[in-house]
């Protein structure tokens, strides 16, 4: 995950009308009144506002006059940002061993971000959960076009909530949204991050053997035959194609976000709601209690409980959710009409480097997707001196993971692993993940 704090320079004249925006008070699943300040709301993008963005603003508890503002997005491309909001950094959880109803239920989670950051929840791009086009042209985006609409989404929203333009702002993300963020930080600028497609995913076969699930033998002989070239090997290449097939075997028994737990073996649940009450379905998909015993568990089956709640019409209508505007809502909508044409962003961190912004990438140390040690080759790239050598990082006296920082001129940038944690790793390790970001904002060594 990367968080970047930029400073807003100067906003473009546009358009500043928001089409709608509403307080929540109330959510079906949740028991009483929201502790907590709830607004979403859609803002119009594009020459005839045909993109509309849709937003859950959730102000800070602590003090949302001068705590941060974090615009979040999902990675995916085209996860839903409710993600980060139920399983990740936000205020709210599935309580998966109270649910007794026709919908989840809904708690407060112990450790969430917005006890000390005001986040903007962002469903980029359009097509993805509750944000849609009012063409079929609109539906066609990709990497450098997300970016753009993302920041015209940002100044139109801020033009709307003058309020928050005093607050430091940070563009935050996961996994493939590492491709779009600096991006979007450089547009600003100038007016378990997925960065770079070499470094992270050519990582993946050192990371197997740090870890050790390839033998030191087979590493050494792909090394050698490879000759560090993973990604895209030369195919003509026998020994080195060998090598590669030995190893992506048992790649596919693993699973990839967090080597510790086990594979799923599907995506799909019908098997599970086939002829099942959704209660009784609900029991026995519950991962924090039974069913983490039985032998077909795995994280993914958390992922139904989403599925359900955000495609109730009660949970729509309370989000302000305009009706018809989607036949259902995805999780991460796979059919989207997408253009990966940022194969690196790299050079917008370099360009990055010369300004005066701090930057925060953190990943869990069991993630094979996107390996911590792709992250230190890329960023070792960036020529950056070291201020503070890698070292762990402690909670309660016990080491939470490991932490280095860099810096040139004022730019500064903090790398730090998650002990245990996933692909995501806040989800997994949510008060490691929440002391780590509240001691970064408040400016405190990790």
């Amino acid at each position: 995950m990367v968080l970047g704090h930029v400073l807003l320079l100067s906003l473009i004249s546009l358009s500043t009308t928001v089409d709608s925006q509403s307080i929540i008070k109330t959510l079906p699943g949740f028991h009483g009144d929201l502790p907590f300040y709830l607004e979403t709301g859609y803002v119009g993008v594009g020459e005839r506002e045909e993109l509309q963005f849709f937003y859950y603003l959730f102000e800070s508890e602590r003090n949302p006059k001068d705590d941060p503002l974090v615009l979040w997005f999902s990675g995916g491309p085209g996860c839903s940002v409710l993600s980060a909001i139920v399983y990740q950094n936000g205020p709210l959880i599935f309580d998966y061993a109270n649910s007794t109803g026709n919908i989840p239920s809904l708690m407060l989670r112990p450790y969430y971000w917005t006890k000390v950051a005001n986040i903007l929840y962002l469903d980029t791009p359009v097509g993805t959960g509750f944000s849609y086009s009012t063409t079929w042209e609109g539906y066609k985006t990709g990497d450098l076009s997300s970016a753009e609409k993302a920041y015209e989404f940002l100044i139109k929203w801020l033009m709307e909530h003058p309020k928050f333009l005093s607050n430091p702002l940070y563009i935050g993300t996961d996994s493939y949204g590492g491709l779009t963020a600096p991006i979007i930080v450089q547009k600003i600028s100038d007016g378990n991050p997925l960065t770079d497609f070499k470094y992270d995913l050519n990582s993946r076969i050192a990371y197997a053997h740090q870890k050790e699930l390839i033998s030191n033998k087979l590493y050494q002989s792909t090394k050698k035959n490879c000759k560090g070239e993973y990604l895209s090997p030369d195919r003509s290449n026998k020994l080195c194609i060998n090598n590669l097939q030995a190893i992506n075997k048992t790649f596919e028994q693993l699973y990839l976000f967090n080597i510790m737990e086990p594979k799923c073996s599907t995506w799909n649940l019908s098997s599970f709601t086939r002829g099942n009450e959704l209660l009784a379905t609900m029991k026995k998909l519950d991962v924090l209690t039974q069913s983490k015993h039985l032998t077909n568990w795995c994280r993914d089956f958390t992922l139904f409980y989403s599925y359900i709640w955000a495609n109730d019409k009660n949970v729509q209508s309370a989000l302000h959710v305009r009706e018809g505007t989607i036949k259902e809502w995805p999780r991460c909508n796979l059919s989207l009409w997408y253009k990966i044409d940022v194969r690196s962003s790299l050079q917008y961190q370099k360009l990055l480097t010369n300004k005066g912004h701090r930057v925060l990438i953190f990943s869990g140390d069991q993630d094979l997707a996107i390996p911590y040690l792709g992250t230190l080759a890329w960023i070792h790239t960036l020529n950056l001196t070291i201020t503070d050598d890698w070292r762990p990082w402690l909670i309660d006296d016990q080491i939470a993971g490991f932490v280095i920082t860099y810096s040139k001129g004022k730019y500064n940038l903090t790398f730090a692993t998650v002990k245990g944690g996933g692909h995501t790793a806040s989800e997994i390790k949510p008060k490691e993940a929440f002391v780590m970001i509240d001691r970064w904002f408040a400016y405190h060594s990790l």
